[in-house]
């Protein structure tokens, strides 16, 4: 028999609320595995999360977490049995650290592997049954393996099955069951959602490179653009030159003497002839 410490059998009475001697004959009868410690106490029925599970729960609260920047929020439903419960500090506080873990988690679908749709426990399979590194095992080998990956995949999807983000060595089904541990009533998350700002909207991507590009060829290309209009159109008649009158040049002082005749002297004399 295993020597078990005291410290770990505290551990499995806090995930647990089981009295300290069954959680130590727990942690002895599996040579300490705190895991199969914990199924075993179930299986025994002693757990008090065992004990409360099957109770109604039509209380709780709307918990909600929006994300720094305003870009992730979550809305989740966290039930108890009794609006006492619901008012109660812990349990607000419980229902905010699943809103928050929620909002960590981006890969998380559902609740638990249980909610999970059959439809897509398949597409799973089938994904899985079609991997290149199967394609050369044995059937029998093949099925082994895909159904581990199923198993793990599934736990991927599963809100309960991920580690608490505040504490690593816990699950978010284990902190759901410390609380009823210590708020003494049945808790069950019923459901959530997520958002994500722009999830869903195709954006457009603009190529910084190809828009410089073709602003670039856009400004090449002007030139020809505009002068194809032209091309198209008539030209108009060319207009033919018109040559301005040669502009003769000035005379100089002794040709133009010659050029300045003048009337008859007897013009200037007044009509009258000359005296011999």
């Amino acid at each position: 028999m295993a020597d078990i410490p005291a410290k770990l059998v505290k551990q499995l009475r806090d995930k647990t609320n089981a009295g300290f001697a069954d959680c130590k004959k727990a942690l002895e009868a599996t040579d300490g595995d705190m895991e199969k410690a914990i199924e075993w106490l179930r299986q025994k029925g002693i757990t008090s999360a065992e004990k409360k599970a099957g109770k109604i729960t039509a209380e709780g609260l709307v918990e909600q977490y929006i994300h720094t920047g305003g870009r992730i929020g979550v809305l989740v439903e966290v039930n108890c049995q009794t609006d006492f419960v619901a008012r109660n500090e812990a349990f607000k506080a419980l229902a905010k650290d699943v809103a928050m873990q929620i909002a960590a988690c981006p890969n998380v679908e559902y609740v638990s592997v249980t909610d999970i749709p059959p439809d897509v426990v398949q597409r799973e399979k089938d994904i899985e049954m079609g991997r290149d590194d199967l394609s050369n095992k044995p059937v029998n080998i093949r099925e082994k393996i895909v159904e581990g990956r199923i198993d793990k995949r599934l736990k991927e999807l599963s809100l309960l099955d991920q580690q608490y983000i505040r504490d690593q060595s816990i699950t978010v089904a284990d902190l759901i069951k410390q609380n009823i541990a210590s708020l003494g009533e049945n808790i069950r998350i019923r459901r959530f959602v997520r958002y994500v700002m722009g999830e869903g909207i195709e954006k457009e991507e603009a190529d910084f490179a190809a828009e410089v590009a073709a602003q670039t060829g856009a400004k090449e290309d002007a030139p020809t653009a505009e002068a194809a209009p032209a091309e198209v159109a008539a030209a108009p008649e060319p207009v033919p030159a018109v040559e301005e009158p040669a502009v003769a040049e000035a005379p100089t002082a002794t040709e133009a003497k010659p050029a300045e005749e003048k009337p008859a002297k007897a013009k200037s004399s007044g009509g009258k002839k000359k005296k011999k």
